[in-house]
């Protein structure tokens, strides 16, 4: 246990002198020190927990549903108790925290819930049946905020805590993940001002190469862990450093931030999942696993979205299994977290080496086609790009003005999941998936902005209404989806320390096995035969042997 404690002692220098030079390490060792000594001794020893076939996150706003004279996070919990327990593990509940704009994403106090959401009693009212997920928004912090107007007045405690241009330097370089504004002009007690805003005016990028700053986010970090998270989802954390003259994103400054994060965790409170969410090629993003033993334990697996919706739009898995059997993890102490939706759209980056550009050009279409919206990014040559698909993801599969059965659109909706499923990782499902929504187009034009159309907040009384009628699109999606989940739970083979192995079954069945369960996804909507050799055992879902998978049926042979 010393020698362990020492290693991490001897982990935390070198990162810190990889940070900041040699000269300053030993002063901010020794206060880094002092602070996982101070968390230390309020956290409980907690076991270390890991990850199993039981994992499953659902990803879900504070106020996704809502009742008049109740605080939202009270509803949620009531409301999860009553659907969720037995059928996910945890919940990501997006920031809850007092925020500016972005749906929660401009932070203005990272150590209180929003008062309009509900207090840190009722985030621990769910830790008792619910691991939980927090966001740590560590990139920016809201322009409108105690920290950033302090920094604005000259106040010595927030001087250098945000990223500040002088003069006109070459930005050409620069990734940029959204089409606005790369520099802000505001006005300082000591003049205008140009600061850093990557994502938007309103979200001032934090100046990490002030060491001070990240001592900050350490102790936030912590908190959050004080506070019952047992996972901590690093959002946007490819962006986390800035030089000027490079292309300020994957920095191996920001490597070693995270890799400080992860020692100082593992000091205090091992339990502790760091999952990276990094919007970019496939590449990149699994270079956030560090070595396998030093960075993120979970990777937000982005390729999976696009990959899975062109395939159930072509009725061809090639690319899918292409990729899925490329998919390798650098150590069984990491995994993918893998999700079809989410409370932002579907990336389009992560699936630009493995889809061709004909191909993405058709997801854009389609997604227009149904309803859905398109947003851009900036390119180093000055030109725009198709970044995200901003559609609900059942909408995306099945046009919602079209005619097409509703029932065909909920198996083909539920195909995607199986597939989702099915693969190794931990999956992730955004709440408007397991509750079956459709879009929210008017969203848009109330909110101004192309990721509202999947952000519906939801009247309590009416989806539980709705939940109750067993032939309604809600009741199926869920019925169907909470009964894969409870299955998956049940099976070790969906372990994710177990491998996985894509099988030739045609380019309309999606076939993999993992351990003694062959899972087999017709993606197209045709009967689809497929090889004797894959119908051995018995489906864990409950169907009939026989030679031919219905449109978008799916099978879990566990031999």
């Amino acid at each position: 246990m010393v020698e362990q404690i020492e290693k991490t002692q001897e982990r935390i220098e070198r990162l810190l002198a990889v940070l900041y030079g040699v000269e300053s390490a030993a002063g901010l060792q020794h206060e880094l020190g002092e602070l996982i000594e101070r968390y230390r001794r309020r956290l409980p020893g907690l076991p270390q927990q890991g990850l199993s076939q039981r994992s499953a996150i659902l990803i879900t706003y504070g106020d996704q549903v809502q009742q008049a004279g109740q605080l939202p996070l009270t509803t949620l919990a009531d409301f999860a108790e009553t659907w969720l327990n037995g059928v996910v593990s945890g919940l990501h509940i997006l920031p809850f925290y007092p925020s500016t704009s972005d749906d929660g994403f401009s932070v203005s106090d990272y150590y209180r819930v929003d008062p309009a959401l509900g207090g840190w009693e009722q985030i621990e009212r769910m830790r008792g049946n619910f691991q939980l997920m927090f966001d740590a928004v560590f990139n920016h912090a809201s322009a409108q905020g105690d920290w950033f107007r302090g920094y604005l007045a000259d106040d010595p405690r927030y001087r250098d805590f945000f990223i500040r241009v002088e003069g006109e330097p070459d930005l050409s370089r620069v990734v940029r993940p959204r089409a606005l504004p790369l520099l802000t002009t505001f006005r300082a007690a000591n003049g205008d001002c140009k600061i850093w805003t990557t994502f938007s005016a309103d979200q001032a990028d934090l100046n990490f190469a002030n060491p001070c700053v990240l001592l900050q986010m350490l102790d936030v970090l912590l908190f959050y862990v004080e506070h019952g998270a047992t996972l901590i989802r690093l959002d946007a954390i490819a962006y986390l450093w800035k030089q000027i003259g490079t292309p300020c994103i994957h920095l191996p400054q920001t490597h070693a931030v995270i890799q400080l994060m992860r020692a100082v965790l593992n000091s205090v409170a091992p339990q502790v999942l760091l999952v990276s969410e990094t919007n970019v090629p496939h590449s990149d993003n699994i270079s956030y696993f560090g070595d396998g033993g030093n960075e993120a334990q979970m990777v937000y697996n982005f390729a999976l979205p696009p990959l899975v919706l062109h395939t159930l739009r072509t009725g061809d898995c090639s690319a899918l299994s292409a990729w899925a059997a490329d998919l390798r993890l650098p150590s069984d102490r990491v995994t993918f977290f893998n999700f079809l939706a989410s409370h932002d759209g579907i990336g389009l980056n992560p699936a630009r080496s493995l889809l061709s550009d004909a191909q993405i050009e058709a997801l854009v279409a389609g997604t227009l086609a149904h309803g859905g919206r398109v947003s851009y990014k900036h390119n180093p040559d000055g030109s725009q790009s198709p970044y995200e698909l901003n559609i609900n993801y059942f909408d995306a599969l099945s046009d919602p003005a079209g005619d097409e059965d509703e029932g065909l659109q909920a198996r083909r909706f539920l195909a995607a999941h199986a597939i989702l499923l099915s693969l190794q990782g931990v999956p992730g499902i955004y709440f408007h998936s397991l509750f079956g929504s459709r879009g929210w187009p008017q969203g848009v034009e109330i909110h101004g902005h192309n990721r509202a159309i999947n952000r519906q907040k939801l009247a309590v009384d009416e989806l539980n209404a709705e939940l109750q009628d067993p032939s309604g699109r809600r009741r199926m999606v869920y019925d169907w989806l909470s009964t894969m989940l409870r299955v998956r739970a049940a099976e070790p083979a969906f372990a994710p320390s177990m491998g996985q192995e894509v099988l030739a079954a045609g380019t309309g069945i999606f076939a993999l096995r993992r351990g003694g369960v062959t899972c087999l996804v017709n993606v197209t909507g045709r009967a689809q035969e497929f090889p004797p050799a894959l119908r051995r055992g018995t489906d864990l879902l409950g169907s009939r042997k026989n030679a031919e998978l219905e449109p978008y049926a799916i099978r879990w042979f566990k031999s």
